[in-house]
């Protein structure tokens, strides 16, 4: 068994996020590609975003601190800290609205 402090790592990620070049950092805390379950905790600063992507199995957005943007094609969520977003099954991105931390659940197709 493995304890950690989701509120230290993001600290760090978003830490780091601010001394990259392009405003992100991220840690996979949990399982990787050879797993099914997948966590990474992701910095991002205000401004920045991560690409548009097609996502590799069933995901969700939790966001620990800040605000950030989901947007799937025409459609966008908002989500402040404590909110959680089912990330859609299509080609979408994340942007930051202010520097933030998110954790990113996903469970990848066996």
């Amino acid at each position: 068994m493995h304890k950690f402090s989701l509120v230290a790592v993001s600290r760090e990620q978003l830490a780091r996020a601010e001394r990259s070049t392009g405003g992100q950092a991220a840690d996979t805390v949990v399982g990787g590609h050879e797993r099914v379950l997948r966590q990474t905790v992701i910095g991002l600063t205000a401004g920045s975003a991560q690409a548009d992507h097609e996502s590799n199995g069933e995901a969700t957005v939790y966001v620990l601190s800040g605000r950030v943007r989901v947007v799937a094609g025409e459609v966008s969520w908002d989500a402040l800290a404590g909110d959680l977003v089912i990330v859609p099954q299509e080609r979408h991105r994340v942007e930051a609205v202010e520097d933030s931390s998110i954790l990113l659940t996903v469970a990848l197709p066996r």
